[in-house]
C-alpha cells in the first residue's frame, strides 16, 4: 500500500493517544509531529507534482495549500501514516505518497468533467455572442434610437398636453364671449384639434415601431438565445452539482456510508463548495476503505499566505466548520476524541476581579478564554456572573465585549440611564483604550497605522478575513514598546471595535504580519493568547467627571 507510510525514527518510545484528536481545537500529538516532519521534508525535496507554493519570485500566481497527516494502526497493530492534501494540486495530479480523492472529480471519463467541458461550451457560447461585433453594435443602435424615439414622444406629449390646456381656456372664454351658433362652431373646432393630434401621436408611435421593428426583432431573437443559454448552463451546473452531491460517499469506522447531500440534511443549504475535498476527509476515508484504525492526525499549512485568510507557513491549524465539520461528524462516529479544550478551559474556576463599582458603574478584570457574555455552547461569562450578584441592576450591564481570549478591563452598567451614556461614548469614539500585546516576531517599525478591512469568514466562523469589497472598515495604531528574544511587545490602539481586528491586523501578512503569541486562531496556541486590555479612560455617566483605569498583564 504505497500510501501507507512507516515512520523513519523509532516510535517506540511514544505512548499512543488513549483516544482519538478533537479535529477542530487540538494539540498535535508527538505521533502526529513526527509524521508532519516527515511529510514536510517530502515536500522539502518532492519531484512527484508541480505546484507554485510562493517560494520562488512568482508570487502572483502562487497559492499555499493545507495538508495533513493520519496515524493510523493496521489489524497487525503496526502503527504509520497517511498523508492527503486540499483541494487539487496546481498540474492536478495525484502522486503516490497522498490517498486518493473521495471521489475524483476530474478524472479522464468522470461524469464531473464532462459536464465540465459542456459547461465550457455553453460559456465559449455565451461569450461569444455576447461579444460579438455585430450584437454590439445593433444593441447600442436599438438603444440609442428608442432612446430618440421616447424622446421625441415625450416632446409630443408635452405639445399635447399644452394644446388641450389652450383648447380649454378658449372653451371657457368661448362661453362667455361668444353667440351660440359660434360657440357650436368653436367645439366643434375644439374637437377636431384633439382628434388630429390624438391621430398624429398614433400615427407617429405606428412609425416609430415600424422604423425600429427590424433592429428589435433582431435583437430581441439574440437576447433569447442568449437567455436561453444561460438558464441551460444554469440547468447543467444544478444537475452537476446535484449528482455530485449524491456520489460523494462518506465512510465511518462502522463502514456506514452517507452522502454529502445527506449529511447537508437541509434542503434550503447546499453543501459548501469544496465540501469533501479537504484533507481530513480524504485520509478518514482511505483509512475505513483500508481498515485501518485513527490514531491521531493533524493539518498544517505549506507555502505562502492567501490575500484573505490568515495562513502561516507550517503552522498547525484545525478543521474548517462549515465544509469539514458535519462530514467529520459523520467520519467520526463511534470513535472516543479526545474533549474539546475550548469548553474545559472555560468550564475552569477563573476569578472575575472588581477593580471599581459604584451606583452606576462596575470595572472589572477579565482573566484569558473567559466569554463577555453567553455563547451557544459557554453560559458561564462576565454578563450571567454579574448578573447574578446584582440581580437589581436595570440597565443591559454590557456596554462593549472583549475577546474570549483577551484579558484585561471590561466596563459594565447597573443602570439604562449609564449604559446610554457610555454606549454614546463609544459610538463617538471619545473612550480612549489601549491593549498591550506580545509578537511571536521582531517587528521593524516603531509605530504606524493598519488599515485592513475585516469580515467574518462564513466558512469558517468564528474567524475573521480582509476583505477590501465586503469587509467593515477597521483601523488600528501600533507603537513599539520593547524588542526582546526575537519578540516584540507592543501596544495597540483601536480606533475601530471590529471582532479579532487586533489579532487579525498583527497576523495578517499586509499588517504586521507577526501574529500575538498564543493566537489559536491565526498563529500557534499557547498556554494563552497574549493580549491583554491594559487601560481605558472614559467620562463618568453621573458625575461627569474623568476616569481612568489601568492593569498590567501577567505575561
Amino acid at each position: 500500500m504505497k500510501q501507507l507510510h512507516s515512520f523513519s525514527t523509532d516510535i517506540s518510545g511514544i505512548k499512543p493517544p488513549e483516544k482519538f484528536t478533537f479535529p477542530f481545537y487540538y494539540q498535535p500529538h508527538a505521533l502526529a509531529k513526527l509524521a508532519t516532519k516527515q511529510l514536510q521534508d517530502y515536500l522539502e525535496h518532492q519531484k512527484d507534482f508541480t505546484h507554485n507554493f510562493g517560494f520562488a519570485k512568482d508570487k502572483a500566481n502562487a497559492i499555499g495549500k493545507m495538508f495533513g497527516v493520519l496515524v493510523v494502526k493496521d489489524l497487525n497493530n503496526n502503527f504509520g501514516f497517511l498523508a492527503a492534501f486540499s483541494g487539487k494540486l496546481e498540474d492536478e495530479s495525484c502522486p503516490d505518497y497522498f490517498v486518493p480523492h473521495v471521489f475524483n472529480l476530474r478524472s479522464k471519463n468522470s461524469f464531473y468533467r464532462k459536464g465540465e467541458i459542456e459547461i465550457e461550451k455553453l460559456s465559449e457560447q455565451l461569450v461569444a455572442l455576447e461579444n460579438n461585433i455585430d450584437f454590439l453594435k445593433l444593441k447600442k443602435r436599438v438603444y440609442k434610437r428608442t432612446k430618440t424615439i421616447e424622446e421625441d414622444l415625450a416632446f409630443q406629449r408635452k405639445k399635447m398636453k399644452a394644446a388641450k390646456k389652450n383648447r380649454k381656456a378658449r372653451k371657457k372664454e368661448g362661453a362667455i364671449t361668444l353667440s351660440e351658433k359660434d360657440f357650436k362652431a368653436l367645439l366643434q373646432t375644439l374637437a377636431q384639434e384633439s382628434f388630429n393630434d390624438q391621430f398624429f401621436y398614433k400615427e407617429l408611435v405606428i412609425y416609430y415601431d415600424d422604423k425600429i421593428a427590424k433592429d428589435k426583432t433582431k435583437l430581441n431573437n439574440l437576447e433569447e438565445k442568449i437567455a436561453f443559454l444561460k438558464s441551460e448552463r444554469k440547468r447543467i451546473s444544478a444537475n452537476l452539482q446535484h449528482t455530485l452531491f449524491e456520489k460523494f460517499q462518506f465512510l465511518n469506522q462502522q463502514k456506514e456510508s452517507k452522502a454529502l447531500i445527506a449529511i447537508f440534511n437541509n434542503p434550503e443549504i447546499k453543501p459548501p463548495a469544496g465540501a469533501g475535498e479537504c484533507a481530513a476527509p480524504k485520509l478518514l476515508q482511505f483509512a475505513f476503505l483500508n481498515n485501518l484504525k485513527p490514531v491521531c492526525m493533524a493539518e498544517f499549512w505549506w507555502g505562502i499566505s492567501p490575500n484573505s485568510a490568515i495562513r502561516k507557513h507550517k503552522n498547525y491549524y484545525p478543521a474548517c466548520q462549515s465544509r469539514c465539520k458535519p462530514i467529520l461528524n459523520h467520519m467520526l462516529k463511534g470513535i472516543k476524541m479526545d474533549e474539546n479544550l475550548l469548553l474545559k478551559q472555560a468550564a475552569d474556576n477563573l476569578n472575575l476581579e472588581i477593580i471599581f463599582e459604584d451606583d452606576a458603574i462596575l470595572v472589572v478584570n477579565k482573566p484569558a478564554e473567559f466569554l463577555s457574555v453567553p455563547g451557544k455552547e459557554l453560559t458561564d461569562s462576565v454578563y450571567t456572573r454579574i448578573k447574578e450578584k446584582y440581580p437589581n441592576a436595570t440597565g443591559p450591564l454590557i456596554v462593549h465585549r472583549l475577546d474570549m481570549s483577551t484579558s484585561g478591563i471590561l466596563v459594565l452598567t447597573k443602570t439604562k440611564e449609564a449604559n446610554k451614556i457610555l454606549q454614546s461614548q463609544f459610538i463617538n469614539r471619545t473612550i480612549k483604550k489601549r491593549y498591550v500585546a506580545l509578537l511571536d516576531g521582531t517587528i521593524n517599525k516603531e509605530k504606524g497605522t493598519i488599515n485592513l478591512p475585516l469580515r467574518v469568514d462564513l466558512e469558517d466562523r468564528p474567524k475573521q478575513l480582509v476583505c477590501f469589497e465586503h469587509g467593515k472598515p477597521a483601523e488600528t495604531y501600533y507603537e513599539v514598546i520593547e524588542r526582546k528574544n526575537n519578540k516584540t511587545r507592543i501596544y495597540f490602539y483601536p480606533i475601530t471595535g471590529r471582532t479579532h481586528q487586533l489579532r487579525v491586523h498583527a497576523a495578517h501578512k499586509n499588517g504586521l504580519n507577526t501574529p500575538i503569541i498564543g493566537d489559536d486562531l491565526y498563529g500557534k496556541k499557547q498556554n494563552r493568547l497574549h493580549l491583554h486590555a491594559e487601560f481605558i479612560s472614559f467620562l463618568h455617566p453621573s458625575t461627569r467627571e474623568k476616569m481612568s483605569f489601568s492593569i498590567e498583564p501577567n505575561f
